[in-house]
């Protein structure tokens, strides 16, 4: 681990992601957080952690950013102390919450994100922590039951917003921070990291909120997750078409009555077994 992105998501997370995959750093995003080490962030969320925790999960990864990691920069730079931190910020507080506002928004209408949970194997087992990790994090934000719509406490997590970079500004090592605003482009963050200056422009991702065009198109787990969206939606309208046409043929009696016989069957040969 090299590089501790510790900023809030919804300050430039997901161009410093590409970024620093330009600068040659492998980078473990939210997609990879949340999926990849689903199992890991349970454990995290819902039984404690130690510092070998954390090492376990990102002595491979150069550099990690966005949600749950960013919450936990500074045990993340307890299991690698050489590891050099930034903090993302947007300009004001004012325009961070409007930015989480639109993503929120578009997260909510997203027909990807509402089957996930339920028909993604992958995903569901990350829900928990990531739901609960959510609470603390942003402060309360809560879906109704179908995970049709999202609460968002405005006053919440601002003040989230302006604890979260306060702790990162008075506890990370100076001489191992930057304070960065994406709109700086290149030079200061390659002048902190001490690599040269792509050729290339600043690469700027998921610009108003369009986290779902970006996801699918640039982490290879979301290809899987809907791969098993797909499977599982066709094997769930399979069975109910075959309940249907049971239904039909035999009515609600008639299953029942099959059902029993199946059972005396199975039973009796367990008896003269």
């Amino acid at each position: 681990m090299k590089v501790i992105v510790a900023g809030m998501p919804k300050t430039g997370t997901k161009s410093m992601n590409a970024a620093l995959k330009k600068l040659g750093y492998s980078v473990y995003d939210f997609a990879e957080n949340a999926f990849l080490l689903g199992d890991h962030y349970n454990k995290i969320a819902f039984e404690g952690w130690t510092t070998q925790d954390f090492w376990d999960m990102y002595e491979n990864v150069d550099a990690v950013v966005d949600f749950p990691a960013h919450f936990f920069w500074d045990e993340i730079h307890k299991a690698f102390p050489g590891a050099k931190i930034i903090l993302t910020t947007r300009s004001s507080e004012e325009e961070w919450l409007r930015s989480l506002e639109k993503q929120v928004a578009m997260n909510d209408g997203s027909v990807l994100f509402k089957l996930m949970p339920w028909l993604s194997p992958t995903s569901r087992k990350s829900m928990g922590a990531l739901a609960l990790l959510g609470q603390v994090i942003f402060g309360g934000t809560s879906k109704s039951i179908l995970g049709s719509k999202t609460h968002l406490n405005k006053q919440m997590v601002v003040k989230r917003y302006r604890q979260h970079n306060a702790y990162v500004l008075h506890s990370a090592p100076k001489d191992k921070l930057l304070v960065y605003n994406v709109s700086e482009g290149w030079d200061s963050l390659c002048e902190f990291l001490g690599v040269p200056v792509p050729e290339e422009a600043f690469p700027h991702k998921n610009k108003g909120g369009n986290i779902v065009d970006t996801i699918t198109t640039d982490f290879p787990i979301f290809s899987k997750i809907q791969r098993e969206i797909i499977v599982s939606s066709i094997v769930v309208s399979s069975s109910a078409v075959l309940t249907g046409v049971v239904l039909y043929k035999y009515g609600v009696s008639g299953i029942f009555s099959h059902a029993r016989g199946c059972w005396d069957f199975l039973t009796t040969k367990i008896v003269l077994s």
